[in-house]
């Protein structure tokens, strides 16, 4: 039995380890704030613990505590508690490595992206999170999400025509991109 426990221990451990970044990326575009998106991930990964055993044989883990993550920032969100996607002091943060081939992570000044981000409600910044960050396809997204397919293709291009619009972002990335 103790063997078990163990080897149940160990396979969340590993999980966790291995997805960390992934989720901490997530959860920061989500909330903006370094110490938010420790609180989310670690939040979601002490839910997800307690119930390891279902989790662990799901078809999809990642899948799984991405949801309860998506679902944990809803409730927040709800709750009308204020978020910040662009401190004003990002002196003490710890900035994450970006993937190599994100072309977003290649701009030069990721802050005006992130600032444009904060600017999306809630649903829209979701919806382009998951799919252009993520890389989710859109059932994936409308999973976590916990809506339909067409909720997330609207609020996508929703959010992406939000962006858009925002005198100077395009080019920034599109010039970013190319250097």
């Amino acid at each position: 039995m103790g063997d078990r426990k163990q080897a149940r221990n160990e396979e969340f451990q590993s999980f966790m380890v291995g997805r960390w970044p992934r989720l901490m990326r997530t959860a920061f575009l989500l909330t903006g704030e370094q110490h938010a998106a420790e609180d989310l991930v670690q939040s979601t990964l002490e839910q997800v613990y307690v119930a390891w055993r279902r989790v662990g044989s799901a078809d999809d883990p990642e899948a799984y505590v991405r949801r309860v993550m998506i679902n944990a920032h809803a409730r927040k969100h709800r709750r009308r508690l204020k978020e910040f996607l662009a401190p004003r002091d990002d002196s003490g943060l710890v900035h994450e490595a970006p993937d190599t081939g994100d072309r977003i992570a290649q701009a030069d000044d990721r802050s005006a992206l992130l600032k444009a981000l904060a600017q999306l409600p809630a649903r829209q910044r979701e919806a382009v999170v998951l799919r252009y960050w993520e890389d989710l396809t859109e059932t994936q997204t409308a999973e976590a999400m916990g809506c339909s397919v067409g909720t997330v293709k609207s609020n996508a291009a929703k959010g992406i025509a939000k962006l858009r619009a925002i005198p100077g972002l395009a080019e920034m990335v599109t010039q970013g991109g190319r250097k």
